[in-house]
């Protein structure tokens, strides 16, 4: 979860987040050079006094202005869109998990499961104990079992809600009539935060989402004290 004056992204618990942090940095140290060599340059025009009384034309320089723009844009573009393609591969769920939006809170069904489904609603700040995060907590947690394939279909009942995990890199719409799905990964054990990314009414603020990723034996623990 996000801490105080944390001014970067945060740790990921997915390898497609993974990834999103590495191609986040690449494209900051691109963004940084191009920022030095523009300064350095602007610097050098203010500073120095470059008088040419027979430059007519500079069909090299602009050659050169014209083209490494354009291969910088490709070291951009091409991670972006093996990204992209990573983002939306549907692999082979060992589970499914349907999340209803609402206003304002979310519902959740385990749809490999018969009579498996709850709200998950925000826990009052007056109901919060110590050890809890305030606009953050909530009081029914999903439940899931780590390094396994999660697929989850997204959807609402009422306006545009959206369903986020920052520390996992998924970010999708739930969107009334509609069902999109997503999929991720979760490569190590704990508690996982995010809340509704798509202003959706007076209370978007407190619908937030927890994922309490935990080994298979707990899981199937979990499941069937939840079916009995």
């Amino acid at each position: 979860m996000a801490t105080w004056a944390n001014l970067g992204l945060q740790d990921s618990t997915s390898p497609l987040m993974e990834q999103l942090n590495f191609f986040h940095d690449h494209t900051l140290l691109i963004l940084t050079m191009i920022t030095i060599l523009v300064g350095y340059i602007m610097g050098m025009l203010m500073f120095n006094n470059f008088t040419n009384r027979f430059l007519l034309h500079g069909q090299t320089i602009e050659i050169i202005w014209t083209v490494l723009p354009a291969i910088i844009l490709m070291f951009i573009a091409f991670p972006s869109l093996r990204l992209l393609y990573l983002m939306d591969e549907i692999n082979t769920p060992s589970l499914t998990l349907k999340s209803v939006g609402h206003q304002w809170y979310w519902s959740y069904e385990y749809s490999d499961f018969l009579n498996l489904e709850f709200d998950s609603y925000m826990i009052p700040t007056n109901e919060l104990e110590m050890s809890g995060f305030r606009l953050l907590d909530v009081d029914n947690r999903i439940i899931l079992p780590m390094n396994n394939q999660i697929r989850v279909l997204v959807t609402a009942t009422d306006v545009l809600h959206s369903w986020t995990i920052p520390s996992l890199g998924v970010k999708v719409d739930a969107t009334p009539g509609r069902l999109n799905q997503l999929n991720f990964l979760m490569n190590r054990p704990g508690l996982f935060f995010g809340q509704c990314s798509e202003i959706c009414g007076a209370n978007h603020s407190f619908m937030p989402i927890v994922i309490e990723s935990v080994p298979m034996n707990y899981f199937i623990k979990w499941i069937i004290s939840m079916t009995n």
